[in-house]
């Protein structure tokens, strides 16, 4: 018995990585769930679905954010999903769709089995103001409203261009403060957060119940931060744990207020090499 429990143990050290995948970027302190924003490899979706869901997989990833289904219908992406040992928690849609058919989401959403439906954009001109934000809250409470009735949660991926300061506060304040707790939740971009010059942890902090997922995403040392473009170079986007981000704080911060769901994104043209190397930082940081 001792000696047949000892190869099972054996056995799992030996494991390929990918074999032991479920694991992946869980550490003693970092508990997850941790999955893959899919739009990472969009190059790679591009050319070869199948072969792209795989390469997820061998990462060491179980869950996924979507960004797109790849000319595939939600059913055919979501059979497929399945049949690469994936699955899909929350994704990404465009504002216009939310404003205009929400009901749309709420269809696609269930045929691919998503706990969450947001979207990470909003169209405006320039600088976004108070208006902008009190304007946009309202499609955000219809769509949430709408996306309830299916038991989906709707939520806003915050992008950088939202805080622009106000009187008191910020856009992104207000933004927060008009839209309905339970029916409107907020998935904080890491990078998009440190890139305007904000700080996570205390942000998390600010609002707490109001964030369910966080995109785990690391701006290069020595990029100036203030900028309220929405946009940089990808090359900015860097291995996380080596670059502006007070990982231990933030993530202390996460855990405290409940996000549930942390999806790494890497839009470098490195993602391949970095994805790893983010792992191993998630898997080994303490806090």
């Amino acid at each position: 018995m001792k000696r047949a429990l000892f190869l099972v143990c054996l056995a799992a050290l030996l494991m390929p990585a990918a074999a032991r995948a479920a694991d992946a970027g869980i550490g003693a302190s970092f508990k997850g769930p941790l999955g893959l924003q899919l739009y990472s490899l969009r190059d790679s979706f591009s050319k070869d679905v199948p072969g792209t869901l795989k390469q997820v997989y061998d990462f060491g990833f179980r869950t996924v954010e979507l960004a797109g289904t790849y000319g595939k219908s939600p059913e055919e992406f979501a059979a497929m999903l399945k049949a690469a040992g994936l699955k899909a928690v929350a994704g990404h849609f465009s504002y216009e769709t939310f404003r205009d058919h929400p009901e749309t989401i709420a269809q696609e959403a269930k045929a691919l089995g998503l706990e969450w439906a947001g979207t990470a954009w909003v169209p405006h001109s320039g600088p976004v103001t108070e208006t902008w934000a009190r304007e946009t809250a309202k499609v955000f409470n219809h769509a949430g409203e709408v996306l309830a009735q299916h038991g989906i949660k709707f939520f806003y991926h915050n992008h950088g261009y939202e805080f622009v300061p106000l009187a008191q506060g910020t856009v992104f304040d207000v933004l927060v403060q008009e839209t309905q707790p339970g029916r409107v939740y907020f998935e904080m971009d890491v990078m998009w957060t440190v890139f305007p010059g904000q700080d996570p942890a205390r942000l998390l902090e600010k609002y707490p119940g109001r964030w369910g997922l966080m995109h785990v995403k690391d701006l290069k040392k020595g990029v100036p931060t203030g900028s309220l473009a929405g946009s940089t170079d990808v090359h900015n986007d860097v291995v996380v744990g080596t670059g502006q981000t007070d990982w231990v704080a933030l993530l202390r911060a996460a855990q405290k207020v409940g996000v549930k769901h942390y999806f790494i994104e890497d839009e470098s043209p490195s993602v391949r090499e970095q994805i790893p190397q983010s792992l191993k930082f998630l898997e080994t940081v303490k806090f």
